[in-house]
Order: C-alpha cells, then structure tokens, then sequence
C-alpha cells in the first residue's frame, strides 16, 4: 500500500468469497483499500454484474452489467431490453416490474407458479428476491385479499439470474402470485412498482418517475404505482398512471379480484 501510494500506482487484488457471499480471510484487506467490487454471476447464465460495496470516494449505488462473449466481458448496453427480450405471449404468473440499482433502472420479468401442496406444509420457494420477503408478501395475500394459498407450494422467480433485495418489488410478486393462483393472465404492456405494508397498503417508493421513463422508453403503456407517488408526479408521461392505495386496488384494475 505504501509503494502504490508514493508510486501513484494503482493496483487491482483479486481475491475469493465464502459461501455466504463475504471476503474470505482476515477483514483487514477490505478496510486497507479504497474500493471493494463484486464481480457476481449464476453457474449457467452468460451475464455478470459488477457491483460496489465499498467506495472511499464515490458512491456505492451503481451496478455495471457484462456478458461473457469470445473476446471476454462485454459491456451490455441496455440491460432492461436484455433480461424482457424472451418474454413469450402473456402467460398467467408473469409480470413486468422496475428495479433501481443506484441510479440506474432495470426492468424486469418476475414469474410466479402457485402449485396444489401434496405434503402437509405449503412450500415456498424464491430465486433472486428475499425468502422471508416471500413468505411475508404470501402471508399479506392471503390475509388481505382472500386467497387460500395456505394449500399452495408458491415459487418466486426473477428471471435472468438477477438478485434484487427491494421493496419495489413487493406489487410485482403479489399480482404475479393473485395470476398464477386464479390462472389469470396480467394485461399486457403493464408494469407494477410499489412496496406492500403489512395491512394490504401499497407505499411510495423513490425515484418513482425514472421508473416510469424507462418503462416508457421501452413501450409499456400502463404503470401502476403508489397512489401517494401518483400525487407527486411533476412530469407527463405517454403511458396510463394508475394509482392504487392497496393490493385490493391493484387486483381489481387486472381483473384479478
């Protein structure tokens, strides 16, 4: 550290993580440099994602997307495009929703199947979104809006092999989850964003109108979000604004409920 210091070198340290995702070895190596990156990727998927957990100078709240190609990783333009691209009719359990990654927006596919249980004990299964988030999200749908899914295995899935842990997801996995259980197909050309309470509610998130633009650039023609983002909107946009207070809300608009 100090040959690079006087030097003004800058040197890159490869190093390994655990099993739980943490730098293995001795803590030291991450508080002596000045930025920490994640290069993350799924065994069979082509696409990595370089992300900053640690950054002396700057902010972490920016992700870089990368696909593997003959000659080595290539910058992916436009990643919203890429992980919608094999989207295939309007099959029930599917659903469009927009993710933020720092400043930069991401639309996503989330799938959902909802399966009669044969064991005792219904099961859930989540791939790229929080578990406990999953069973709480499951609880709230059967509670607030009536579905027997105590009689359901639910599976959770974000295609791409992305992983995200936000709550703007929450309205993506309730109506996707209400689709594959009624086996109702979601209109198409329809994105949700919105965070879910406990009691049913649907909350505000932030950045809600870069959201929106990027669904918009992309074609969609109906956004539903928070009611109390709604309200705050500054901007005109192409697309349809529906604002909805509760899950309740949102399900009736699908003609889920």
């Amino acid at each position: 550290m100090k040959m690079c210091k006087q030097s003004g070198i800058t040197t890159i340290i490869i190093g390994h993580v655990t099993k739980d995702g943490n730098i293995a070895g001795p803590r030291v190596l991450e508080h002596m440099v000045d930025t920490v990156l994640y290069l993350e990727g799924e065994r069979y998927f082509s696409y990595r994602i370089l992300r900053g957990v640690k950054n002396r100078f700057g902010s972490t709240n920016e992700i870089g997307m990368f696909e593997m190609q003959n000659e080595g990783l290539v910058e992916v333009k436009n990643p919203s495009e890429l992980l919608i691209s094999e989207r295939d009719g309007n099959p029930s359990g599917s659903v469009i929703v927009v993710s933020l990654e720092g400043t930069r927006p991401l639309v996503l596919e989330l799938q959902a199947l909802s399966t009669p249980t044969i064991f005792g004990m219904p099961r859930r299964n989540a791939s790229g979104i929080d578990y406990n988030r999953l069973t709480l999200l499951m609880a709230v749908l059967e509670k607030r809006a009536g579905l027997n899914l105590g009689s359901q295995d639910v599976y959770i899935n974000l295609v791409g092999g992305i992983k995200i842990n936000e709550p703007a997801l929450d309205l993506g996995i309730i109506l996707a989850a209400a689709s594959s259980f009624k086996n109702i197909s979601i209109k198409e050309n329809v994105v949700a964003i919105g965070e879910v309470g406990l009691t049913g509610e649907i909350r505000s998130v932030n950045m809600i109108e870069k959201r929106i633009k990027e669904a918009e650039k992309l074609g969609y023609k109906t956004c539903i979000i928070p009611e109390s983002n709604k309200k705050l909107l500054k901007e005109n946009f192409k697309l349809d604004i529906i604002g909805a207070k509760n899950i309740i809300d949102a399900m009736k608009y699908l003609g889920l409920k």
